[in-house]
């Protein structure tokens, strides 16, 4: 008998290849020692935070002996942090945005069940582009809302548009956009985000609410090849952007993130006002106050990008040694090449003889691709080249 849900239980099996291979992973590296482990698997920002993070650490940790320095807060976020992600906001979306138009959050994941449980009746959508972030399904599932996959195109993952329109449907509440995307690399372009706007305002015409244009941003900072990524509130009134500085600032673990309401729909604060009361009532209450803080003082820097750009670029070197066919990413730090024989678990299971570990594409939404990570040392990724062309050789 389980003690557990069997909705639950269904999730373990589902969630499982990630956790799989971060268990499996822990075990070669006792084994063989770390340094020959070529571990690809977690999109873990390994860069150290800017110097912007220590001083402001030092600065707060000067504050300590002051009541309610690290006390509750509004739900919504300290006043001040609230109006200078505002402003950073305004200039990043291109669109004039007021501290009472964002939230803080729990990362971009509570930003995202805030919202979900701000707006979702049962059996409502979400339509998302695949592959895509795994954790989407749990997140609508957790208010009896279902996530409707649509393939993108293969190996270069632009949007299916007329895919993406058949799909939408009465039930449809949310178009969610992970952009740069996770785990593929893809920057959606403007083109493309109009045409999507353009099927979605069509589509509302037939609909008595709106639909939400969700976009999910935390790799919006980390871009290649002068790419950037367009801003969706200026082309939609009922966009919703979700973020978190996890990578841009590696502070993963402080679990700061934010959901900003566009200012164009209508009685946004009524919006604004359900998602602060959900951010409270799902047990999140503030995002963590040291995460706000630093986040505050750092908002105008990131880490080294370059660092991630020498490694994209030496992650590419090793993937077409090998004889892989992939697509470069346009931002983002991973890889997504496709499966010899489009059998992405066998050539899991092949690298993971070799001592590299990657996810299948299965995991994203997406079978016969794999998913490398390469937030890890360029010495790793140049190391990891011979054991990845004898697993396709071996395939």
């Amino acid at each position: 008998m389980s003690l557990l849900s069997k909705q639950v239980c269904d999730y373990l099996e589902r969630a499982s290849w990630i956790r799989k291979m971060f268990e499996a992973g822990n075990e070669l590296k006792q084994k063989y020692g770390a340094e020959n482990v070529f571990d690809f698997s977690l999109g873990n920002p390994d860069l150290p935070p800017p110097p912007e993070i220590k001083s402001a650490m030092v600065e707060l940790s000067a504050r300590l002996d002051k009541p309610m320095t690290l006390g509750y807060m509004p739900n919504a976020g300290l006043p001040s942090a609230r109006k200078a992600l505002a402003d950073y906001l305004s200039t990043e979306q291109q669109i004039k945005l007021e501290a009472s138009d964002v939230i803080i959050t729990c990362g971009a994941a509570g930003g995202l069940n805030a919202l979900f449980r701000a707006v979702f009746e049962p059996g409502d959508e979400v339509i998302c582009p695949a592959p895509f972030f795994v954790e989407y399904g749990f997140y609508a599932e957790n208010f009896q809302g279902r996530l409707v996959p649509v393939k993108s195109r293969p190996l270069t993952f632009e949007l299916d548009l007329e895919a993406i329109e058949k799909a939408l449907g009465p039930r449809t509440r949310v178009v969610l956009i992970n952009s740069p995307n996770n785990p593929s690399g893809r920057v959606y372009s403007e083109d493309e985000l109009r045409a999507l706007v353009s099927i979605i305002e069509k589509k509302n015409q037939e609909l008595n609410r709106p639909i939400f244009l969700v976009v999910d941003e935390p790799y919006r900072f980390l871009t290649y090849d002068q790419i950037s990524v367009p801003s969706l509130m200026t082309m939609y009134d009922y966009t919703i952007v979700v973020s978190s500085f996890s990578k841009s600032l590696s502070i993963a673990g402080e679990r700061v993130g934010y959901v900003a309401v566009s200012p164009r729909i209508p009685d946004n604060q009524e919006l604004l006002n359900g998602i602060t009361l959900t951010n409270r009532i799902l047990g999140f209450v503030n995002a963590p106050v040291i995460g706000q803080i630093l986040m505050e003082k750092a908002l105008n820097v990131t880490v080294d990008k370059k660092v991630y750009d020498e490694r994209r670029k030496a992650m590419a070197g090793v993937l077409e040694q090998a004889g892989l066919e992939f697509s470069m990413p346009g931002g983002g730090f991973y890889f997504f090449p496709k499966a010899p024989g489009g059998d992405d678990q066998g050539f899991t299971g092949r690298l993971f003889k070799e001592n590299v570990l990657a996810v299948p594409g299965t995991g994203f939404g997406y079978p016969g691709y794999v998913r490398l990570a390469f937030c890890v040392s360029k010495d790793i990724i140049d190391r990891s080249g011979p054991a990845i062309k004898r697993a396709v050789q071996g395939m």
